[in-house]
């Protein structure tokens, strides 16, 4: 099904039929207090419809906090936390998401993600996932930085399939195969990083497609993860720039630059290798 690219406040259907905005905010690195605060309120001001926050930030409150006093229904607002590390097992994840859930102050999550696949407990987090969603606490669930083989595992086993792998994704690391294998088992992919912190701008090919659109380079990689199926969620607290990041929507990069861009893969990763890492 072909996704379409209307507006900021656009959505692409999830396999259980929740429709999930394709831009959000990534509130990764922003403090607790006032600055994740700011940076929320601002981008549901800008449009933004989807926020994307974790145990491990240490900053669910500011979220909460941020979209109670925003003045923005709570039902337009889709919210994603993950289950950090420590917390994986059965009645650790049951545990964790409660905490979680009083953080937020929220009584429904939008999505619920598995943060890492930690070796051995991975599944059993994942039958408290299950019976979250099934009582109706989640209304979606899935997993974060799940390569293949992981996926694989965690698909022999699970009564409900995951609806959203959210990994590193940008022109460095594009993954094509791990895309191909979500897109075949319905997984929707979502990309962390989609900026690389900002290293993709010294990029001349980025540069040079972005003065032939008029755009930022920004601009040009985020309008290329949506191209390509992949919802983004840039991080910011720079009020600017969460309004610039979605102002990709009155523009179509070309096959050609797509391709182009495309060609700058390099395997080449920001954050840790999910099939080897240690926390």
């Amino acid at each position: 099904m072909e996704k379409k690219i209307t507006d900021i406040q656009g959505t692409w259907e999830l396999s259980n039929g929740v429709k999930m905005p394709y831009v959000g905010l990534g509130v990764w690195q922003s403090d607790q207090g006032e600055e994740v605060m700011n940076a929320v309120k601002w981008a549901l001001k800008a449009g933004y419809r989807h926020i994307d926050t974790a145990a491990a930030y240490k900053n669910e409150e500011g979220v909460g906090k941020a979209i109670k006093e925003s003045g923005v229904n709570r039902e337009d607002i889709f919210v994603t936390s993950k289950l950090w590390n420590d917390d994986q097992g059965y009645e650790e994840t049951l545990k964790a998401f409660e905490t979680t859930m009083e953080k937020l102050q929220l009584d429904v999550l939008d999505l619920y993600l598995i943060h890492w696949p930690v070796e051995g407990k991975y599944k059993d987090t994942w039958r408290a996932m299950e019976k979250l969603y099934n009582d109706g606490r989640i209304r979606a669930i899935g997993v974060s930085n799940f390569l293949k083989p992981q996926l694989e595992d965690l698909l022999k086993d699970a009564k409900v399939k995951p609806m959203v792998n959210q990994l590193e994704f940008h022109p460095w690391l594009v993954q094509q195969e791990l895309q191909d294998f979500c897109e075949k088992n319905n997984i929707q992919y979502e990309g962390w990083s989609p900026l690389m912190q900002g290293k993709l701008f010294s990029e001349d090919i980025v540069n040079d497609i972005a003065e032939k659109y008029d755009k930022s380079p920004a601009q040009i990689v985020l309008r290329w993860d949506l191209q390509h199926g992949v919802i983004t969620i840039p991080k910011s607290v720079n009020e600017k720039h969460i309004k610039s990041n979605i102002e990709i929507f009155d523009f179509e990069l070309s096959d050609e630059d797509m391709k182009t861009i495309d060609a700058l893969d390099k395997s080449e990763r920001l954050g840790p290798d999910p099939a080897n890492f240690d926390f």
